[in-house]
């Protein structure tokens, strides 16, 4: 479908976050710069948070393989996630699920 003025509709309204966070692996902190967006998915009842951290050598030397469980801490909040997925410009890619690191304005229907 497209919207008025001809571009595709996006089959999810993503909330995000751009901007400063810390990456909390083990024992250590490691600032970073993010970008986030998410999605509430009703049929599994859960909000998808997923973004990408621009390229860190700290980080990118912290991390064994290509995934690391983690906590990403925003201004906003800090949950669980993992980092997988390191792109060609060694941006490793963040997901989580549930409650998300920064503001989120869900439109919840109300029950009837």
């Amino acid at each position: 479908m497209s919207d008025e003025t001809g571009h595709p509709e996006e089959e999810h309204d993503d909330a995000g976050y751009v901007g400063p966070a810390t990456v909390l692996i083990g024992d250590e902190a490691v600032p970073v710069q993010v970008d986030l967006r998410g999605y509430f998915q009703p049929i599994d009842g859960f909000f998808h948070w997923y973004g990408r951290i621009a390229a860190n050598p700290e980080l990118a030397s912290r991390v064994t393989g290509n995934r690391a469980d983690v906590v990403l801490r925003t201004p906003r909040g800090e949950r669980p996630g993992e980092l997988s997925d390191p792109d060609v410009w060694g941006r490793f890619r963040i997901s989580g699920e549930s409650t998300p690191p920064f503001d989120v304005e869900l439109d919840v229907p109300a029950e009837a």
